[in-house]
This record gives C-alpha cells, sequence and structure tokens, in this order.
C-alpha cells in the first residue's frame, strides 16, 4: 500500500484487524451451531418455492412454521423437503402448495438415507446456482459494454411507496446521472417475519421489498440504462427479520447492492443478537457468491452517538463487518464499509475532523468501495446552509476517494425529496467531483497537524475497544452499549424464538457451493 498520508501507525492497524479477527471467528463458532426460520426460509425459496397461500401467507413461511411447529427444524428444511420429494415424486413448490392445503405432512413421511435425500435435493440446488451465475454473467456484460459511472457512484433513493410511481422517479434520477438506485424499505418491514408476496402499490416512507418489486424494478432500470448508455445499480435493504430471504430473492432478481450490516438490526430495530448473527452469515455468503456489494450500517451509529466522541466505534464495527465478510467468502470489493459526515457543523474544525476521519477510512480498508452518508442529523430545513453542507460533504469524498456515495438532500430534515431535489443533489456532486477531481493526489496533510492527529486519535481509540471486546466477548459488548450508546442483551428483542440448534442430519448445500464460489 501506498505510503500513509496521515502517518498512521500500519502496526496498530493490523493489530486492531487481528482483534475483529479474533471477535468474529468467535461470533463464527456460535453460528455454526445453529439456524433460524429465516435461514430455512431461504432455502426454500432457493429450492423454487414461492408465492401464497389462500390467506397470503408465503409459502416458505407456511413449509418452515409447519416444520417448526412440531419442533423438528433442527433436522432443516432440506432434510424433509429431499425426503418428500424422493417419497412422492413432486417438486418442492407442489410439495410446498399440498402442505399448504393440509394434504401433505412431510414430517411423518418414511425416511430414506441422508446421503440419498441429498442427492434428491442437488439438481435444483445446481439450477439456483447457475440462475444467479447467469445473472452475475449479464451484469458483467452490461459493464463491459455500455460501462457504469466512475466512483464516487452517485446513490439516489426513491420511497413512493408504489413501485410502479418509483420507476418513474428511479428512471428520472438515472437521466439526471445517478449510478444507483435504492429503494427505501416501508417502515417497519424489517420488523415482518416474512416477506411480502407481488407488487405493491402502498407503503409508508418507502415500498415494499418484494421479489416482484425487485424484478420491475431491475427491468426499469436496465431499460433507462441502456438508454443513457449506464449500467444502473439497485439497491434495497437486507436486514432485518428476514435479512437472508431479501438477499436470496435480490440475487435472484440481479439486485447490484444491498444493505447488509451485521449489528444494524440488533441495534436500531431491537432484533435479537443471536438471531440476526446468524441470519447475517448465510445472507452475506449468498451476496458474495451474486456479486452484490453490501452496504454497512455504521453511520447510523452517529445518529444516536456523537460523532466526535464515537468515531472509533464506527472504525472498529467496520473493522468487525469487514471480518465477518470475509469468514462468509465475500472479497473486500464488495464490501461497502460505511461512515458518515456527521460533525456537529458549530464544532470548530469539523471539516478536517470529517476529512482525517474520511481519510483514516479509505487507507485502512483500501479495496473496499466504502460507503459515504451525507450529514442528516443536523440538518435544519434550512435548504441553504443544507446545501453547503452537503457541498462539504462532497469535497471530502472526492478528496479521499470514497466509493457509494449517497447524495446529500437540500430537504432532508423537510420531506421525501422531489425529482428536482435529487436534481440539485447530483449537480452539486458533479461539480465538485469534477472540479476537485484530482485535489487527494496533490494535497498533503501537514506532519503533526490537526487532521493527522485525529485520525491516529481514533485508530488509537478504536483500538482499545476491540481489545475490550476480545476481554468481554461480543455479545457482553452489545449488552454493555459499546455500540451508537445502545444496549442490547442476547436473549433480548425480536426473533430468538426462531433460532435453532442443528442437529445430526441438518446440511446447506448452498453454503458450500457459494461461499468464496467463483461466479
Amino acid at each position: 500500500m501506498k505510503q500513509s498520508k496521515l502517518g498512521l501507525d500500519f502496526n496498530k492497524v493490523e493489530a486492531a484487524r487481528e482483534l475483529a479477527g479474533n471477535i468474529a471467528e468467535n461470533v463464527q463458532q456460535f453460528v455454526e451451531q445453529y439456524t433460524t426460520v429465516a435461514v430455512e426460509r431461504t432455502l426454500c425459496r432457493l429450492m423454487g418455492i414461492d408465492g401464497i397461500d389462500e390467506n397470503e401467507v408465503p409459502l416458505p413461511n407456511v413449509v418452515v412454521d409447519e416444520i417448526h411447529g412440531k419442533g423438528l427444524l433442527n433436522q432443516g428444511v432440506l432434510f424433509y423437503l429431499g425426503n418428500a420429494m424422493l417419497e412422492t415424486g413432486l417438486s418442492p413448490q407442489e410439495i410446498a402448495k399440498k402442505i399448504s392445503i393440509g394434504e401433505l405432512d412431510i414430517t411423518t413421511l418414511k425416511l430414506n438415507a441422508l446421503s440419498d435425500i441429498q442427492q434428491a435435493v442437488n439438481p435444483v440446488v445446481l439450477n439456483t446456482v447457475d440462475r444467479i451465475r447467469n445473472n452475475v454473467k449479464k451484469r458483467n456484460d452490461y459493464l463491459s459494454t455500455i460501462g457504469e459511472g466512475t466512483k464516487p457512484y452517485l446513490y439516489v433513493i426513491v420511497a413512493t411507496g408504489n413501485i410502479y410511481e418509483d420507476v418513474v422517479q428511479a428512471q428520472a434520477a438515472a437521466r439526471q446521472g445517478a449510478d444507483i438506485i435504492a429503494v427505501i424499505r416501508t417502515t417497519g418491514q424489517s420488523l415482518l417475519d416474512y416477506v411480502p408476496y407481488g407488487a405493491t402499490t402502498e407503503g409508508f416512507g418507502g415500498t415494499f421489498a418484494t421479489q416482484e418489486n425487485f424484478r420491475i424494478m431491475r427491468n426499469a432500470l436496465d431499460e433507462v440504462g441502456e438508454e443513457v448508455g449506464r449500467y444502473i445499480r439497485l439497491c434495497n435493504y437486507c436486514s432485518g427479520l428476514c435479512m437472508p430471504e431479501i438477499a436470496a430473492m435480490g440475487a435472484l432478481e440481479r439486485l447490484d447492492v444491498m444493505l447488509n450490516d451485521a449489528l444494524y438490526g440488533i441495534l436500531f430495530r431491537d432484533i435479537n443478537p443471536q438471531r440476526t448473527i446468524i441470519d447475517q452469515y448465510f445472507s452475506r455468503v449468498i451476496n458474495g457468491f451474486a456479486g452484490v456489494i453490501i452496504n454497512t450500517g455504521e453511520d447510523n451509529y452517529l445518529t444516536t452517538a456523537d460523532a466526535f466522541e464515537q468515531a472509533h466505534t464506527v472504525l472498529a464495527s467496520d473493522l468487525i463487518n469487514e471480518q465477518l465478510a470475509k469468514l462468509a467468502g465475500m472479497p473486500e470489493e464488495q464490501m461497502g464499509l460505511g461512515h458518515a459526515f456527521e460533525m456537529d457543523p458549530e464544532l470548530e474544525n469539523g471539516f478536517l475532523y470529517e476529512l482525517a476521519q474520511a481519510q483514516m477510512t479509505r487507507e485502512i480498508f483500501p479495496n473496499a468501495p466504502l460507503k459515504y452518508m451525507p450529514p442528516t442529523k443536523f440538518m435544519t430545513g434550512n435548504i441553504f446552509k443544507g446545501q453547503i453542507q452537503n457541498a462539504l460533504f462532497n469535497e471530502i469524498a472526492i478528496w479521499t476517494g470514497q466509493g457509494l456515495q449517497l447524495m446529500g438532500m437540500i430537504t432532508e430534515a423537510v420531506h421525501t425529496p422531489f425529482m428536482s431535489d435529487r436534481y440539485l443533489a447530483i449537480e452539486n456532486a458533479k461539480y465538485i467531483f469534477h472540479n476537485m477531481k484530482n485535489i487527494g493526489d496533490e494535497v498533503e496533510f501537514k506532519e503533526g497537524g490537526l487532521v493527522q492527529q485525529r485520525a491516529k486519535k481514533v485508530l488509537n481509540n478504536a483500538l482499545d475497544l476491540l481489545e475490550m471486546i476480545v476481554k468481554e466477548g461480543f455479545f457482553e459488548a452489545l449488552a454493555k452499549g459499546q455500540f451508537a450508546d445502545v444496549k442490547r442483551s442476547k436473549t433480548g428483542g425480536k426473533g430468538l424464538a426462531g433460532v435453532v440448534a442443528k442437529s445430526e442430519n441438518y446440511f446447506n448445500p448452498f453454503i458450500e457451493m457459494m461461499k468464496g464460489g467463483k461466479q
């Protein structure tokens, strides 16, 4: 790596990374022993089970709830599905439909040898893996023919609640210059323990994440991408109680970017830590194989904690997220590790502190397409001041070589952005990115100056925090509120009842085929 502009001690960086790796390994030892209802529903979806019953309950839920309700989910859904395929000659979808109407109980069928059951599911597994591999190829074909925007990618959100209105706004944003369109999820979807079905036209503060909505938006962005001569990436939210299911749906419909953090749901949605940490692993295996860039949620810490005092928690979490992603086989080039421009604008030299932290993050994670988030906490509704705050944010992004730049909206504190607000945000970023394109190559930092000292302090504090987490344990650190000043108990929150210890018959061939696999 190039010499640090900040004078960082990379022995300390490596020590911090080693501590984060230790934490991640301990977490992974826990993960390997358990499955969840969400993981098992994901397996149903990857086996081709889709649709709803007469009560609009998704069929993956029907199948998993049937097995879980009898206390048998520890064997794994594939054990019973594969056995039923052998005994009935039906496809997984046909089996699910028969379960939904009460015509079949797959837990009472004669059991075949485990090796025969594994062999029965294998053709379906291979077919699904090939489908996802073909999606990766199609994305790569687009990138090699029509190309894409330059980094930092210009990243905007749409959030009307109606997928068809979202399409109109998304295509308009692409024509204005956006490279990534994120379809914000409707408020509260992360707390639903099922994925809604079909195209949706009603949502509050966003649009339901469904596989059909993914398909509709993917087609719309391909259409406008061909029109503007630039591949447009689609982003959604792979978090909450259905984290791995949404990863699977995104892989099947060729999403490109997913919000996929190991801690966000725990801290900000009060989802049980055990449930989340198990779910995040399979979701990242899928995202890694599907070529999806994950976005982690460290920026959110600074909405509840002070950005100056708690910057080290962002770095520590980035390091843990990196190590957990590596254990799931994800390459660094797909790790959109998160940080944010959230200093109080009244803080003297706040810009320099922000610059120090952004440069530090870039140097510590040189291969990651870092996700840099705009000012939100101190946006007041004064659109003129907001335009300046966003301009400062954009200056740091181009200066420090960020990867995914969520556009700051002048109306952040007022309403969901108008199309004109997005235009102004994109115009702001384009102007600054063009005019300051090579500033990072030209400007050096004063040795021992404020910027260098700030970065060193944040690194030292992150190292101390990681040492503490190693001593106390990951779950205990969460319970003590070490991240975002939010305390979460190992046995508290939503979804713990969906965690199940694996038995001797449990198997998941998708992990073996996808983890670190070549698309």
